[in-house]
C-alpha cells in the first residue's frame, strides 16, 4: 500500500445534518450531476465534476433518506421520513409530483427508462409509481418481509432488487408476476445494493463484509472481508478494476476488484461514512458522512490528459475556495428566486 499519496479532495459543504445518500446520474450533454440526501431535509443538486453547488430542493418536512436522478438529469426523486416521496424538476427546483404514504419513505428509484418511480420504506410495501399517469394509484408489488432499505431496477426494468432494514438479504422480485425470484443470502442487513454501470454485477455491503454477485445468474462472484463495519461499497464502472468501501472507521478504502487487497485508504470525514458512489466515467467518487460534507476524491491513476485538471482540483487552494463560494451561495437562498439552477451556473461559470 502506497502511504506516500494523500489524497485531498474537493470538499462540499452545505447540509447542515448528516449526509445519508449520494446518486450520480450518467453523463448527459450538460455533463454530470451529484444529487445529496440529508437529515437536514434538503436535498441538493452539484455540479458532478467539480461538486459546485447548483441548488437546493426546498419542501420536505423530515429527514432525506434517499435521491436519485433520472436517466438526463432533468428530474430528481426523495424519499423522505414526512411519509412522502416526492419528483423534482432538476432544472426549476419545483416539485413536480408528491406521493403521500403512511410511513416512513426510505428507498426510491427511476426506471431506467424513466416513466416510472419504485419506492420502499418502513410500510413493508414496494410501489411503483407510473409518472406518465400521477394521479393514479401505484401498482403495489407483493408485500416485502421486512422494512425496505434500498431499491433498484435491472434486467431493462424488469427486476426489482430491494434489501431489508431488519433481517440479511437481497430480494429480487419479476415485475410483471410481482413475486420474489431469487433471495441473495447474507448474514447482516444489506445497507448498500448496486448494479454495475455495465449489468454485470450487483455490489452489496453488509456488516463487515462487501459481495459482488452475477447480477444475471445471482451466483456469488467475490466476497472480502472489510476492517470495520462498512455501510456503502461502489465498484469502478469503467473498468471494473476496483471498489470503494466506507463505514463506521470513518475511512474510505479502496480495494482491487480481482484480489481484494487495500490499494489506498483515504481519510478527512469526522464521522462515520454513511454513504459512497463513483462518478459515471470512474474517474473520481463522492463520499458522504455523519459530519454533514460530501467529499468528492480523484480516482488516479488517470489518463495523461486528465492528470493537469486532477492537480487542479486536487490542489488545497481549490477545495478552499470551493468550500467557501458553496457556503456562500447557500446562505438565505430560496429555490423560488432562483429560475433555472443550470443557466444560473452557466452564468456564474462565465463571470469567474
Amino acid at each position: 500500500m502506497d502511504k506516500k499519496k494523500v489524497a485531498i479532495p474537493l470538499v462540499c459543504h452545505g447540509h447542515s445534518r448528516p449526509v445519508v445518500d449520494l446518486s450520480y446520474s450518467p453523463v448527459t450533454p450538460d455533463g454530470f450531476f451529484l444529487i445529496s440526501a440529508s437529515k437536514d431535509s434538503n436535498p441538493m443538486l452539484r455540479n458532478g465534476e467539480t461538486g459546485d453547488w447548483i441548488g437546493t430542493f426546498e419542501g420536505h418536512k423530515g429527514a432525506v433518506w434517499s435521491c436519485c436522478l433520472d436517466t438526463n438529469a432533468l428530474r430528481a426523486a426523495t424519499g423522505s421520513a414526512d411519509f412522502s416521496a416526492k419528483v423534482w424538476d432538476a432544472l426549476t427546483g419545483h416539485v413536480l409530483h408528491s406521493f403521500e404514504h403512511k410511513h416512513i419513505v426510505r428507498a426510491c428509484a427511476f426506471s431506467e427508462d424513466t416513466h416510472l418511480l419504485l419506492t420502499g420504506g418502513l410500510e413493508k410495501v414496494l410501489r411503483i409509481y407510473d409518472l406518465n399517469r400521477p394521479d393514479a394509484p401505484p401498482r403495489e408489488v407483493d408485500k416485502s418481509p421486512g422494512s425496505v432499505r434500498t431499491v433498484t431496477w435491472l434486467h431493462s426494468d424488469q427486476t426489482i432488487l430491494s434489501s431489508c432494514t431488519d433481517m440479511g438479504g437481497v430480494r429480487l422480485w419479476d415485475v410483471r408476476s410481482g413475486q420474489i425470484v431469487q433471495t441473495l443470502e447474507t448474514k447482516s442487513s444489506v445497507t448498500s445494493a448496486e448494479v454495475s454501470q455495465d449489468g454485470r454485477y450487483i455490489t452489496t455491503a453488509d456488516g463487515s463484509t462487501v459481495k459482488f454477485w452475477d447480477a444475471n445468474h445471482f451466483g456469488l462472484v467475490k466476497s472480502y472481508n472489510m476492517p470495520c463495519n462498512v455501510e456503502s461499497a461502489s465498484l469502478e464502472p469503467k473498468y471494473g478494476m476496483k471498489f470503494i468501501a466506507g463505514g463506521e472507521d470513518m475511512w474510505i478504502h479502496v480495494f482491487d476488484f480481482h484480489t481484494g487487497d487495500e490499494i489506498a485508504c483515504n481519510k478527512g470525514h469526522h464521522g462515520p461514512v454513511h454513504c459512497l458512489r463513483f462518478a459515471p466515467g470512474g474517474e473520481s467518487y463522492a463520499s458522504g458522512s455523519e459530519d454533514g460534507t460530501i467529499r468528492i476524491w480523484q480516482t488516479g491513476p488517470l489518463t495523461h490528459d486528465d492528470s493537469d485538471e486532477a492537480l487542479v482540483n486536487g490542489s488545497m487552494g481549490k477545495v478552499k475556495v470551493s468550500a467557501d463560494e458553496v457556503s456562500r451561495k447557500i446562505e438565505g437562498f430560496s429555490i423560488a428566486d432562483e429560475g433555472k439552477f443550470r443557466e444560473k451556473e452557466k452564468v456564474e461559470a462565465g463571470n469567474e
